[in-house]
């Protein structure tokens, strides 16, 4: 029986390579000679730290890293910036959070929409993912078309298409 996954995955190295570049990128340019500005990736807890010297570097580092992740075919949907906190040093900080699989709200509501579509499908919710299965490959497409227009604030990727 045909099927599909829908996931919300980010690849971690590309998410770390647009790092690397918006730290070369801040080092090279002239409004950042002196100020302290620095970006990390903490791999394991999946959570990229930014500090700055003021709120108006912040937004600048801000800009050039969904820049670099853009260009590195990241979903900018995935990074969940938290709000900016002062430092003891008088800098201004902030957590962008990265996030990986499906919530359980949001994959109720992927199978509601994809129940409402009334083709031949199930939608099951499988950890943090959603595998949908029919008897026609044409209804997982349709399924998939769906949910490439519907805006439900998470990355989508559809994996694992079997015959």
């Amino acid at each position: 029986m045909p099927s599909f996954d829908i996931v919300n995955r980010v690849d971690l190295q590309e998410v770390d390579n647009a790092i690397n570049n918006t730290k070369k990128e801040i080092a090279t340019r002239y409004d950042f000679r002196g100020s302290p500005a620095e970006v990390n990736l903490d791999k394991k807890e999946k959570v990229i730290h930014v500090v700055a010297e003021h709120e108006m570097r912040m937004d600048a580092v801000m800009d050039m890293l969904m820049t670099h992740m853009i260009r590195r075919k990241v979903d900018t949907k995935a990074l969940k910036p938290k709000a900016i906190e002062p430092t003891s040093q008088g800098h201004v900080k902030r957590e962008i959070n990265i996030q990986e699989g499906i919530e359980t709200e949001i994959a109720k509501k992927i199978v509601r929409l994809i129940k409402d579509q009334k083709l031949k499908v199930q939608a099951a919710i499988q950890d943090e993912q959603v595998r949908v299965t029919g008897k026609k490959i044409d209804d997982l497409q349709e399924v998939i078309k769906m949910l490439r227009g519907q805006n439900l604030g998470i990355p989508l990727q559809f994996i694992n298409m079997k015959d």
